[in-house]
């Protein structure tokens, strides 16, 4: 004889309940490891933060262009005597001769004009850093990594042209916030949502809970409209 037990409604809601706390717990755990990990760091560079693999300059020759005229190459071609007691921010003027093996026509020692300033203290767009994407982007509070900056070769500055700084973790994997959106509204009954951010494990509990019978599901649309539920890389939307 087959005995067919009745599903007792009451106890499928506290199960769908029982798993959104898990769920809500777990990113949590996720965000206080991330935060533990980050190492508080200032947002700006000092002169003593330089790393020793920065000190000098560069001098590759094979960057430097050959048969121009000598007051037309880069400060990456010149070995100038600045004045490090100059004024901040001032336009100065600076005595500079090419480098050795260094092939331009004129004079190879003349004066230029630049300002006053270290290569770190420089504007963001006259240097290009190295990025990372091995960091979490949405933890709390924000993290930042420690990476090396090349001053453009073209300009003149301060100290060495290659610099350490601690820039905000910011990449991103290519997951769309509304695309995101789009299937915790349409099929996150079915963990669709979770799956497409990379959060696999909860995605087959809501999927076999069907959402959590609604209540998994309208948590999640929640949490994916406040930016709360991102992909499981750390990485920021698009």
């Amino acid at each position: 004889m087959v005995v067919v037990r009745r599903i007792n409604i009451a106890d499928v809601f506290k199960l769908a309940i029982l798993l959104v706390i898990l769920t809500l717990s777990t990113n949590i755990q996720k965000i206080d490891a991330n935060t533990e990990k980050a190492e508080p760091h200032s947002t700006e560079s000092s002169p003593n933060s330089i790393s020793h693999l920065a000190k000098g300059k560069i001098e590759s020759n094979s960057n430097c262009p050959s048969n121009v005229e000598c007051d037309k190459l880069g400060g990456l071609c010149l070995n100038c005597t600045f004045n490090k007691s100059c004024e901040y921010g001032k336009e100065v003027k600076v005595s500079c001769s090419v480098l050795n093996d260094i092939n331009c026509l004129g004079e190879t020692t003349f004066e230029r004009t630049m300002t006053c300033q270290f290569c770190y203290q420089m504007d963001p767009s006259n240097y290009t850093c190295k990025l990372l994407a091995n960091c979490n982007s949405v933890a709390s509070p924000r993290t930042y990594y420690r990476t090396n900056c090349t001053v453009k070769s073209e300009l003149l500055c301060l100290g060495n042209r290659v610099f350490q700084k601690n820039l905000p973790c910011n990449w991103t994997g290519g997951y769309k916030w509304s695309t995101a959106l789009l299937l915790s509204i349409t099929l996150g009954g079915f963990g669709a949502d979770r799956f497409y951010l990379g959060h696999w494990q909860e995605a087959i509990g809501k999927l076999f809970s069907f959402g959590g019978l609604g209540v998994w599901t309208l948590v999640d649309v929640v949490l994916v409209w406040l930016h709360y539920l991102g992909p499981a890389d750390g990485s920021l939307y698009i």
